[in-house]
């Protein structure tokens, strides 16, 4: 081998080694730099080997914890008519010995105690009898629509199997247990899923109506998580804004989804949703991506490239945030706003170097793809800049999942009730009474 040859050998052999070591170092990043739920959409149980507490993206507000000055905090009170008195007289005086039991006495203080009556079923039988007309027919009393059984269990007990199931979480095995040590009452599990179908049934028309006025919506927040439906997988979608949430189930994370639940899309609606690709596809007045998941990701690539621009881009949503926590809804030619419209593209026309930062310039060809879905929230005070609320509302799924494991039966009973507890919840409305209203509702049954 000529001396030359030798070189270029050389050469070509520190290129590829060159090319190598940036490779290695590229995955090795992946390790010092992990990404958890501080920097990225993981959630915090999904943390490993983090050797601090997560740091949330909130500012500390400078306030002690606990309750504030002013809190109106909650004590058992008294009943002023109690249901049962036990007067405690003394008849002896512990002093001298003196019988004390001719004299008067007069009341010196009072203390209560709080206790539950044994709770026993109430079986209600109902008898149906028959007369005999004179033209000879015999005419027997008709049952009620809902009785439908020999024997059965009526709407106060399905009431509490979809709260205790729903929205109390209790797995179908435990709620037995519960139904026969606190209540006094046999059931199995199958007839717990058979009065959570029924549930389901009965919920229909609460749970379209919670769909159709999402539909209508002026803003709505989008999310989606996996769960096991007997061991496959399935997604649970979630829909909803400061007043209504509307859970659905799907085997599906595609569009088909969409289309199936919403096929006009949100017609008047701006879509709140993290970068997934099929929220921002779907049919909308205009999308507003979730700033909370953008300063995670933001996180993750200064820990991971160092970059100012990343660096900058972070203080410029925080910026905008501060703006929206002084003021819920701007003028278009409010200076405020156009000073941070004018930087974020002055950020976006910033030329990055991909062979030094390749992932912060994925990023950045990400927020000009979606520029007009960064700040909407600025402009509109129904807008939020986030889409917490729909993962609040989604995470009552995982917090089921992480209880039961999975579902084996009744996935599509737990999306409508649970669409309709968390609906009432935002209006202040009792979960049990609704419970009860729906157990009561004998549709179908007519």
């Amino acid at each position: 081998m000529s001396l030359l040859e030798e070189v270029e050998y050389l050469r070509k052999s520190v290129t590829e080694q060159a090319t190598i070591i940036e490779e290695l170092k590229a995955r090795l990043a992946r390790y010092e730099h992990p990404k958890n739920s501080n920097n990225s959409s993981i959630p915090p149980s999904k943390d490993e080997n983090r050797p601090k507490r997560n740091q949330s993206l909130r500012v500390k507000s400078g306030k002690k914890p606990g309750g504030q000055k002013g809190h109106k905090g909650t004590t058992l009170s008294f009943k002023e008519v109690p249901d049962r008195i036990e007067k405690i007289i003394p008849d002896y005086c512990n002093c001298c010995g003196k019988d004390l039991r001719e004299i008067e006495s007069k009341l010196d203080s009072k203390r209560q105690v709080v206790e539950l009556p044994p709770i026993i079923p109430i079986y209600i039988e109902y008898q149906s009898y028959k007369r005999t007309c004179s033209c000879g027919h015999q005419q027997k009393g008709d049952y009620p629509q809902h009785i439908t059984n020999h024997i059965q269990y009526g709407p106060s007990v399905e009431a509490l199997v979809g709260y205790f199931s729903v929205y109390q979480y209790l797995p179908f095995k435990r709620m037995t247990e519960l139904f026969s040590d606190v209540f006094h009452l046999p059931i199995s599990q199958g007839s717990i899923g058979n009065l959570l179908k029924r549930m389901g049934t009965k919920s229909q028309v609460i749970y379209d109506t919670i769909q159709s006025s999402i539909a209508k919506s002026k803003s709505v927040g989008g999310d989606e998580t996996g769960l096991k439906v007997n061991g496959k997988k399935h997604w649970a979608w979630i829909w909803q804004n400061t007043m209504l949430t509307f859970i659905a189930i799907s085997i599906s994370r595609g569009k088909q989804t969409v289309e199936k639940l919403f096929p006009a899309g949100f017609i008047n609606a701006i879509l709140n949703s993290d970068r997934w690709k099929t929220h921002i596809a779907t049919y909308a007045r205009g999308h507003q991506l979730c700033l909370d998941h953008l300063l995670r990701d933001l996180n993750y690539l200064i820990e991971l490239e160092s970059t100012q621009w990343a660096i900058d881009l972070k203080n410029l949503f925080k910026k905008a945030l501060e703006l929206k926590r002084k003021n819920p809804q701007y003028d278009k030619d409010d200076n405020l706003v156009v000073r941070i419209e004018t930087e974020m593209d002055d950020l976006l026309s910033t030329q990055l170097k991909k062979e030094k930062t390749p992932k912060t310039v994925i990023f950045q060809n990400s927020m000009i793809d979606y520029r007009k879905y960064l700040f909407p929230f600025l402009y509109d005070k129904d807008i939020p800049p986030d889409n917490n609320g729909s993962e609040r509302g989604i995470r009552n799924i995982k917090v089921k999942m992480k209880i039961s494991g999975q579902f084996k039966t009744g996935h599509d009973a737990f999306a409508k009730l649970r669409s309709i507890i968390d609906t009432c919840i935002k209006k202040d409305l009792p979960v049990l009474h609704a419970m009860q209203q729906i157990a009561t509702f004998n549709k179908e049954f007519g």
